[in-house]
């Protein structure tokens, strides 16, 4: 049952649900690993669907097989959780796991680095692209296409965690967060939720089905890599910073704005060196 903190009337309730969906025993399901698992699952789900559009394809014919995507979703898994391990422990926290390396196993308890899980399911998408013979940046495309589900559903697991909660603030839809102290803060979990999660999503399924980008190669890519860190920079300036790193660069710059710029950079350059395929022979 949810239940509500008793706060001021210039603020929103923040509704106290339970982190752990159900437990049995020691075994205790999480909406955090569910939103991983929901998510690697429909990014899944929708590249299938992606990669049977023959309309979306150059010549109408998708560089690979939804057989490709079924194989692929191992990799896609254990690529973004190491990756987004070690990408947390090495960018924000590396004293404490040094400290007590057994934490490092505890992904229940969160801590897990978009960044790191990106560049762990990059170099998956490149190494199974290569082993099937498949172009890489057409792999890339169609994954990332679903990917912002994931990250939206991820991010209000963090709300209901009371997790990476945003900076002080007085707007009227603050709220005072379980683990935030006695302030109001914004909901920046949310704000997050909604960029890189709806926002960057049906941006992206415009380029995929009205554009017709799949048929460029790496734009889609492109969009995806530049949106979600112009998304991030622009909800850091909400979000409160990791307490261990704290801001950077006289008060201001936060470590996410840091490893978000770069994906900037990269995206537009992503986006305006694309070129269309050569098409694909059908198969007689």
């Amino acid at each position: 049952m949810t239940e509500y903190l008793a706060l001021p009337l210039a603020a929103l309730a923040f509704p106290n649900i339970d982190p752990v969906i159900v437990q049995i025993g020691p075994l205790a399901i999480h909406w955090y690993g569910l939103g991983y698992i929901v998510g690697i699952l429909f990014a899944w789900w929708y590249a299938k669907r992606l990669v049977a559009n023959q309309r979306l394809w150059q010549g109408g014919v998708a560089p690979m097989k939804p057989e490709d995507l079924d194989d692929f979703i191992l990799w896609a898994a254990i690529g973004v959780v190491l990756g987004g391990r070690v990408g947390y422990i090495l960018f924000y926290d590396l004293a404490r796991y040094i400290a007590n390396p057994l934490d490092i196993i505890a992904v229940w308890q969160g801590g897990m680095s978009f960044h790191g899980g990106f560049l762990g399911v990059t170099l998956a998408m490149i190494l199974f692209a290569r082993k099937r013979g498949i172009p890489v940046w057409s792999l890339i495309d169609v994954v990332a296409a679903g990917v912002p589900v994931g990250l939206g559903l991820v991010r209000v697991a963090n709300f209901i965690n009371s997790e990476l909660w945003g900076r002080v603030t007085d707007v009227p839809w603050a709220m005072e967060f379980p683990t935030g102290g006695p302030f109001l803060r914004h909901p920046s979990q949310l704000y997050e939720a909604f960029l890189e999660g709806l926002v960057l999503f049906l941006v992206l399924r415009f380029l995929t089905h009205s554009r017709l980008k799949l048929k460029t190669p790496r734009f889609v890519a492109g969009a995806f890599v530049c949106g979600y860190g112009l998304s991030r920079i622009f909800v850091e300036f909400f979000r409160e910073p990791d307490q261990q790193i704290g801001y950077l660069a006289g008060g201001w710059l936060t470590m996410g704005m840091v490893l978000s710029t770069p994906m900037v950079l990269v995206g537009i350059w992503a986006m305006l060196s694309a070129r269309p395929a050569a098409p694909i022979a059908k198969p007689a």
